[in-house]
């Protein structure tokens, strides 16, 4: 088993023993209902992959913007908030990282994301951003990615084995990466956004810290906001609108991609 491998095993036991700390999660209809998906392409293997690809107005071409699902797996949640990030001018492409598989329950996603081969995801996300580029509505050249949770760890993971991201936003990325040899190619890719909360037990704050002094020493340009007394997975398409943190947040992501894949 690779590092990177070890990581995301040791991630995945210590969200769910923050979920059985918790006593209860509740799990949000948006989450368990299936996605609207209307785009499909292959993946390395030869197998069909789906995804929901948000377009907004005009010919374009557009920045766009990969956005990676929660450890449930692409579900409605996620192309709501596609759907919003289209409505600021950006084309969207949500794609479906765990091949048709949506977890409904936390014992579920525990075992979706076990029992998925690292590899695989890797490879059908790399197959996911070269989709997008070679839409004709997008600027191959403004792509960025960003993802929440499961998928804000997997866009990090892209900027470091990716040379040609304009940005990499990850929300709450599980995982974090906190010495510098870890970041591969980041450097050579655009600037990076990290969204924290201040209270998620998933993430200490020292991880944070850690990914934070990462950056700075291989000259990533980047910028690190903890949200006070916000826990894990605070964005979401019932929350993005609120006055509190998780509009904030949600606002930030927007300001930081029209920063830098929008210019």
């Amino acid at each position: 088993m690779n590092r990177i491998a070890e990581r995301s095993s040791r991630v995945i036991a210590v969200i769910a023993l923050s979920v059985i700390l918790a006593g209860c999660v509740s799990i949000e209809e948006s989450v368990k209902t299936p996605p609207e998906t209307n785009v499909t392409y292959l993946s390395g293997d030869g197998t069909e992959l789906v995804g929901f690809l948000a377009l907004p107005p005009g010919d374009g071409p557009h920045p766009a913007v990969v956005m990676i699902h929660e450890w449930w797996g692409l579900n409605q949640d996620i192309v709501i908030l596609a759907q919003a990030l289209a409505e600021e001018g950006f084309a969207v492409l949500a794609p479906d990282a765990m091949r048709g598989e949506l977890a409904t329950s936390v014992a579920a996603a525990i075992s979706l994301n076990r029992s998925t081969p690292e590899e695989q995801i890797f490879a059908d996300l790399d197959v996911a951003v070269d989709f997008l580029r070679r839409q004709p509505e997008v600027d191959p050249n403004r792509i960025a990615t960003m993802g929440f949770c499961f998928g804000g760890r997997q866009s990090m993971y892209l900027g470091t084995r990716r040379t040609d991201l304009a940005a990499v936003v990850t929300l709450y990325g599980s995982g974090l990466l906190t010495e510098a040899a870890e970041l591969g190619s980041m450097a050579e890719n655009g600037p990076v956004l990290g969204i924290f909360g201040e209270a998620d037990r998933t993430i200490p704050l020292r991880e944070v810290e850690a990914f934070d002094l990462a950056l700075d020493e291989i000259g990533v340009p980047h910028q690190i906001t903890v949200y006070p007394d916000m826990g894990h997975a605070f964005v979401k398409s019932s929350t993005y609108k609120d006055d509190g943190a998780a509009g904030q947040a949600w606002q930030e992501v927007v300001s930081f991609l029209n920063g830098t894949i929008a210019r």
